[in-house]
């Protein structure tokens, strides 16, 4: 099977409570939320998990206190060698606008994304606001249902309960099965002992829970969506 590197790219960073990462934990903490792009490096076509913001959010002095340097989109694939226009494929987690605003960008690119949440993300409920409905504009979409493998060692997993849709993505690498998460989390929703902890914000918590723990047990690296720790390694592995 195909071995591919991962390298987060850190396009940009909010402030928000803990909270909203572990439903019935921390409310009341804040912390810093990173939003990366995820470039997989290894193969025959340069493929992005995600595409973050386009609009480029810093808070004063968080990069000083995440030890990383955060980019704008282009200077961020620049790091990678990269231009929007040779992105081939881009692979959603889900499509919330924090996870999808470049993909205009991306014109060659061809953006893989669950059935069911492109279906949620064409009439949104009112509950879940964060569903920007021009994001896949003049995109070339291809809709995948459930569990499927995308290329060789390549593979997304049906996530779902952050979003309706929600899709994880595995990718073998060197080490093992690493696998970045479909729904928003950091560290504190896997603790080392007992069962990892639903995304604060769902849509249904009891299938968050269960996708929590399914990623949990499968993955040999755990990648979660907005941890810290990600932002300051170059590659996985």
């Amino acid at each position: 099977m195909h071995e591919y590197t991962i390298h987060p790219l850190t396009v940009g960073i909010n402030e928000t409570d803990q909270g909203v990462m572990t439903y019935l934990h921390d409310y009341g903490k804040r912390i810093l939320l990173p939003i990366y792009v995820f470039c997989i490096k290894g193969g025959s076509k340069n493929i992005l998990v995600d595409t973050g913001l386009e609009q480029f959010v810093v808070p004063d002095g968080a990069r000083e206190k995440c030890g990383f340097e955060i980019f704008e989109f282009e200077e961020a694939l620049a790091t990678v060698n990269l231009k929007p226009e040779e992105i081939d494929v881009i692979i959603h987690t889900h499509l919330h606008n924090d996870h999808c605003e470049n993909d205009y960008k991306c014109i060659n690119a061809d953006v893989y994304v669950q059935k069911a949440e492109l279906e949620f993300f064409k009439n949104p409920h009112p509950i879940d606001h964060r569903y920007y409905s021009d994001v896949l504009d003049d995109v070339n979409v291809i809709e995948v249902e459930g569990d499927a493998n995308i290329f060789d060692g390549i593979d997304v997993i049906f996530t779902p309960g952050h979003t309706v849709g929600g899709q994880s993505v595995s990718i073998n690498t060197s080490k093992g099965k690493a696998i970045i998460t479909g729904f928003c989390c950091n560290d504190k929703n896997f603790p080392a002992q007992g069962p990892a902890i639903a995304s604060g914000v769902h849509i249904n918590v009891m299938e968050a829970y269960d996708s929590a723990q399914k990623i949990k047990e499968m993955a040999d690296i755990l990648i979660p969506l907005h941890d810290l720790s990600i932002g300051r390694v170059k590659s996985i592995p």
